[in-house]
C-alpha cells in the first residue's frame, strides 16, 4: 500500500510571514485554521512533510539551533489540536549560493521522495508563492497554491500566467485540505456496490 502523502510550505502557507524573516519562536505565528487542517489530514491517514526555503540560516540571520526551537514550538502547538507533522526538510543556502535545493529547484521534494520510496506524480504539493508551485512542477508534483502569505493579493482574480497551467487555487490551507479531503473520498465512495431496497 502506497504512503498517502501531503508536502507543505512553511513561511505563508502554514504560518503568517516576514519580509525580516522567521528568527526566534516568538516570531513563529500560525495562520487560522492551518493547525487543525493538518489535523484533519493526519487523522486522515496522511503523512504532513514541510518543505521550505530557510535562507535566513545562509545569511546569518539565525542559527540551526533557534530554527529547532522554531520547529519545536510548532510541534508543541500541533500536538494541542491533534496533528504533527512528520518531516521537515530545508534548505538552508542564501539564493546566491546556487545549491540544488533552494526552490525552485526540485531538491527538496526530491530528497523527500527518495526519503519515502516513492513517485510524487500524485502527491500535492502546497505553496503559497510561484516557486513552489515551480519546485513542484519540476518534482512531478500536483501544485496546489493558498492565497495567503505571497500569493494573498490574488484573492478573486485568475491564475497568473506563469505559473504552471494546472495549478490549484484555494483561499488556505483549511481550503485545500477540504478539496484534497473530498477528492480523496469520492473515488473509495463511488466504488462501493449499490444496494437495492
Amino acid at each position: 500500500m502506497s504512503t498517502k502523502l501531503v508536502i507543505l510550505d512553511r513561511d505563508g502557507t502554514l504560518n503568517h510571514d516576514s519580509d525580516e524573516f522567521i528568527t526566534s519562536p516568538e516570531e513563529w505565528h500560525p495562520i487560522d485554521g492551518a493547525l487543525e487542517a493538518i489535523g484533519r489530514l493526519n487523522h486522515a491517514g496522511y503523512h504532513v512533510v514541510l518543505a521550505t526555503n530557510q535562507s535566513g540560516l545562509g545569511r546569518g540571520l539565525m542559527d540551526v539551533a533557534s530554527l529547532n526551537a522554531i520547529h519545536a514550538r510548532m510541534n508543541k502547538q500541533l500536538s494541542k489540536v491533534g496533528g504533527r507533522i512528520d518531516a521537515i526538510f530545508y534548505c538552508p543556502h542564501a539564493p546566491d549560493e546556487g545549491c540544488l535545493c533552494r526552490k525552485p529547484a526540485p531538491g527538496l521534494l526530491e530528497q523527500i521522495a527518495e526519503r519515502y520510496g516513492m513517485t510524487l506524480e500524485s502527491v500535492p504539493f502546497v505553496g503559497d508563492s510561484l516557486t513552489d508551485m515551480q519546485a513542484a512542477q519540476a518534482a512531478g508534483c500536483l501544485p496546489h497554491l493558498v492565497l495567503t502569505g505571497k500569493s494573498l493579493g490574488l484573492r478573486g482574480q485568475s491564475l497568473p500566467a506563469d505559473f504552471p497551467a494546472h495549478t490549484r487555487m484555494h483561499n488556505d490551507l483549511d481550503a485545500f485540505v477540504t478539496h484534497w479531503l473530498r477528492k480523496s473520498v469520492a473515488p473509495a465512495a463511488a466504488a462501493l456496490p449499490t444496494v437495492a431496497n
